[in-house]
């Protein structure tokens, strides 16, 4: 077998390097990851509700649950389009008649202002269960308190 011994001419000169250098495509990885993660939390917020506080564990839900809101003014949301309390049953049923592939109605994620009525949001939530939609998700901001 031959070896092959480099020349002299070849000692002073630099091979092309055949690896590929991924450090600056790491940063730009990185730097896209924290710009996602901070406008998530902005694009998940939908209607702008203050949210009371609560020391209860997270709960497993759907993936993309119908949201309804209902902001310090006490205006009603499904999804981000307000709705009036006249048209909120309408908008429930329809919902109701949703049915996902394993035949369930989706889940809600109610999502109160902390500064509203109590009567408003039960009844709000009393509208939701009339609907027959009974997997319902009460949204709040962790506490650590």
């Amino acid at each position: 077998m031959a070896m092959h011994l480099p020349s002299n001419k070849s000692r002073g000169r630099r091979t092309p390097m055949a690896e590929i250098n991924v450090t600056p495509m790491v940063d730009i990885m990185l730097v896209l990851l924290i710009i996602f993660m901070v406008t998530a939390q902005m694009m998940n917020a939908g209607v702008p509700v203050n949210l009371p506080d609560s020391r209860a564990k997270a709960l497993e839900q759907d993936q993309d649950p119908v949201t309804v809101s209902v902001d310090q003014r006490g205006h009603v949301y499904v999804d981000d389009r307000e709705v009036s309390d006249a048209a909120l049953p309408g908008a429930l049923k329809t919902i109701a008649g949703r049915r996902g592939p394993d035949g369930q109605a989706p889940q809600i994620a109610f999502r109160g202002d902390k500064g509203i009525d109590w009567e408003k949001g039960m009844r709000v939530l009393g509208e939701i269960n009339r609907a027959g939609l009974t997997r319902v998700a009460l949204v709040t901001n962790a506490s650590s308190k």
